[in-house]
């Protein structure tokens, strides 16, 4: 199994979404995740981190609210905001990052 590190290394861009279960926005963000990823399909990878359950990750990566999104590319951070981004944006920022 790929572990968070070996996934942010990818040749291709990876958008990680920072979430919890218990956050109304995060739930809002998810049918935006799912239309970003079919139109991209394999050109992009989308990443979802249960806050809750993946505390050092969040910790890692500052994240204080959620959602957040971050889209690393090789490792390096390319974007990050928090808050729900809708798909068209993430749409454009993914293809400009390809």
């Amino acid at each position: 199994m790929k572990t968070f590190q070996d996934i942010i290394h990818s040749e291709v861009p990876v958008l990680v979404d920072f979430f919890a279960e218990w956050c109304g926005p995060c739930k809002m963000m998810a049918p935006i995740l799912s239309e970003v990823k079919q139109s991209l399909g394999d050109k992009a990878l989308i990443l979802k981190v249960d806050v809750d359950k993946n505390p050092e990750a969040a910790a890692a990566y500052q994240v204080r609210g959620v959602p957040t999104l971050i889209l690393f590319k090789r490792g390096e951070v390319l974007w990050r905001q928090s808050g729900v981004v809708p798909a068209a944006e993430l749409n454009r920022l993914i293809q400009s990052n390809l």
